[in-house]
């Protein structure tokens, strides 16, 4: 799919608060943000951050400590302390003692967070949020996907084949289950 250098290159001094005028870098960017703070209105609506609701992908089947999310989310254990204290006082997660070493805390998803994540998840919520008013959702997703690949290089290639899949990252914290 060939796309046409568009009529506006620079933003006009005349129109600056015009997106039609707008460059495309600029649409991009503005357009991120704005499905990012969809998102996290999304989760806020469930009483979730977007640390929160990775922690519940994260230990939906297989409960770790505060250490090992820390670790898996690159953060530093402070910041996930605050994070899985705000979840166990939502009712989100509990921590409980290692049957196997009893100096460690493991940190489990409960019932009620198990229900928030998949609620917050919704990919038809999501999906609707951002593609309403998209005339061809599906060409709109193709010429994202190959601007992501594109720009994105080896960062976004399968993990396996060396060559992309098409399909979602199965351990992606925003897409479970796709």
């Amino acid at each position: 799919m060939e796309f046409s250098t568009p009529a506006v290159d620079h933003p006009d001094p005349q129109r600056p608060d015009d997106p039609a005028a707008w460059p495309t870098g600029r649409l991009l960017s503005t357009a991120a943000r704005l499905v990012t703070h969809e998102w996290e209105s999304q989760l806020a609506a469930h009483d979730l951050s977007q640390a929160g609701f990775y922690v519940l992908h994260l230990i939906g089947e297989h409960p770790m400590t505060q250490r090992e999310l820390a670790s898996h989310l690159h953060v530093e254990d402070q910041t996930m302390s605050r994070t899985v204290e705000r979840l166990e006082r939502s009712g989100y997660v509990v921590r409980r003692r290692d049957r196997a070493d009893r100096r460690r805390l493991i940190v489990a998803r409960t019932e009620q967070g198990q229900s928030a994540w998949q609620h917050a998840g919704d990919l038809a919520v999501a999906e609707q949020a951002v593609l309403a008013g998209v005339p061809d959702p599906a060409a709109f997703r193709r010429a994202l996907v190959q601007i992501v690949q594109r720009l994105g290089g080896e960062r976004f290639v399968g993990r396996t084949s060396g060559h992309s899949t098409g399909s979602p990252d199965p351990d992606d914290p925003v897409h479970p289950g796709a």
